[in-house]
C-alpha cells in the first residue's frame, strides 16, 4: 500500500518541475522504495500525483530496467551486454550465472534470493564484462570470480554451500 507520505513527496517533486510528468521516475522510485516493485497501486499513485493517465506511468515504468514488475530476489545481477562488455565474452559469462543459480536471465530463485538481469551499459567499459549486483560494480569479471562472488553473496544470504 502506497502510503499517504509517498504520495504527498510525489506531488511535491511534481511541483518542482515546470512540466508535473517531468517527476513521473522519481516517483516510480518512490514507489519501488516502498513496495519493493512498481505494483499497480503504485502505477495509480504515480499517475493521480502528476496528473498523467496510469497507462502512460506503466510505459515508462516497463521501459526502464531499473523498474521491477515483479518482486525481485534480495540480491538482483545486473550483467552488462553492450559492446564492450560483448565483446570480453558476456554472454559466457551470462550462460555461466544463468547454469550456477538454475535460472534463466529475468528470472528469480525460486527461494527469492537472486534476480538475474541483463542490461545496457553500465558504464564499465574499459574493465568490461561488468555486472551490478544490488547497484555495486564488479568489473573484468570472469566465471570464476563470479563463482567467488556467488559464493560471498550466498555467505551473506545464510546459504549453506553443496559439495
Amino acid at each position: 500500500m502506497i502510503s499517504e507520505q509517498a504520495k504527498q513527496r510525489m506531488r511535491e517533486l511534481a511541483s518542482r518541475y515546470p512540466v508535473a510528468r517531468s517527476a513521473v521516475m522519481p516517483s516510480l522510485h518512490i514507489v519501488q522504495q516502498e513496495e519493493g516493485y512498481i505494483t499497480d497501486e503504485g502505477l495509480q499513485a504515480v499517475a493521480e500525483a502528476i496528473n498523467m493517465t496510469v497507462d502512460d506511468v506503466e510505459s515508462i515504468a516497463t521501459f526502464y530496467t531499473m523498474y521491477y514488475q515483479r518482486p525481485p530476489g534480495k540480491k538482483v545481477i545486473n550483467v552488462c551486454t553492450s559492446i564492450s562488455c560483448y565483446l570480453r565474452n558476456c554472454d559466457a559469462l551470462v550462460e555461466h550465472l544463468e547454469r550456477r543459480l538454475g535460472i534463466k536471465r529475468g528470472e528469480t530463485t525460486p527461494d527469492g534470493n537472486y534476480t538475474l538481469n541483463t542490461v545496457e551499459c553500465i558504464a564499465s567499459c574499459s574493465s568490461a564484462p561488468a555486472l551490478q549486483v544490488n547497484g555495486e560494480f564488479y568489473e573484468n569479471v570472469t566465471r570464476e570470480s563470479a563463482d567467488a562472488l556467488i559464493d560471498t553473496l550466498d555467505q551473506e544470504l545464510g546459504i549453506a554451500k553443496t559439495v
